[in-house]
């Protein structure tokens, strides 16, 4: 990729104001991230598959749905109607899915993306590494915002570089959790294509979305000496 992408999460954003904001980020990032957790997965329950369809009620942003659940195929199947431009499974309850469920998403023209938790390598997911579109390094244990960075996670992203361009793989990778003012430049320095920015980031620095826009861009540009590129 030629430039850094960022991804709101959804999840984080303030949904008292859900349609002046989604508004004002059309223009200005590249995908929206919608989480989806089913209590059992992760100890709690977020947004389902209905966000995605009132989010385009006001914005043709791709979406990407990250799947915290214990059964993916339930959820696969439901995204898959709804043409949910990405659909990412975690590794972590693919045994014996994997093969079948990436296929399903390719037959259907939509991509396939992996999550690898904090604990999980990456040699978890080279079976099938080849034929998947998006892994997404989390950063943070899932479930919940707010949580701490864990540092050695960005190994697994210079990693994943590197064997892209060894091997010319197609995916692309994305960072998830904790992505502010005091992550930016540990994370620029690793090299991920897609930054996840959620409260920490993005909607909590100022009840005006505008405003905490204008400090993320602060933020990012001062930590890391460069400049975000709108979409």
């Amino acid at each position: 990729m030629n430039k850094v992408e960022f991804s709101p999460s959804l999840m984080t954003m303030d949904l008292d104001k859900f349609k002046e904001q989604i508004t004002f980020l059309n223009n200005r990032v590249d995908s929206y991230h919608v989480d989806i957790m089913d209590g059992h997965y992760v100890p709690n329950i977020t947004l389902s598959p209905w966000f995605i369809d009132e989010v385009r009620k006001i914005s043709k942003l791709p979406i990407s749905a990250h799947l915290m659940v214990t059964n993916p195929s339930f959820w696969v199947e439901q995204l898959i109607d709804m043409r949910c431009e990405w659909i990412c499974m975690h590794a972590e309850v693919l045994d014996g899915l994997a093969f079948r469920l990436i296929d399903q998403i390719h037959d259907a023209g939509l991509r396939a993306g992996i999550v690898l938790n904090p604990e999980t390598p990456i040699e978890a997911i080279f079976p099938y590494i080849d034929i998947v579109d998006k892994i997404t390094i989390m950063t943070i244990d899932p479930g919940f915002a707010g949580q701490r960075f864990i540092d050695s996670t960005l190994d697994k992203i210079v990693d994943l570089r590197k064997l892209r361009e060894k091997q010319g793989y197609g995916y692309v990778i994305e960072m998830d959790g904790s992505s502010n003012r005091k992550s930016f430049k540990k994370i620029d320095a690793a090299g991920p294509d897609i930054y996840i920015v959620g409260r920490s980031g993005l909607f909590g620095l100022d009840e005006n979305i505008e405003k905490s826009w204008e400090i993320m861009n602060r933020d990012y540009e001062e930590m890391t000496g460069k400049v975000i590129s709108y979409s």
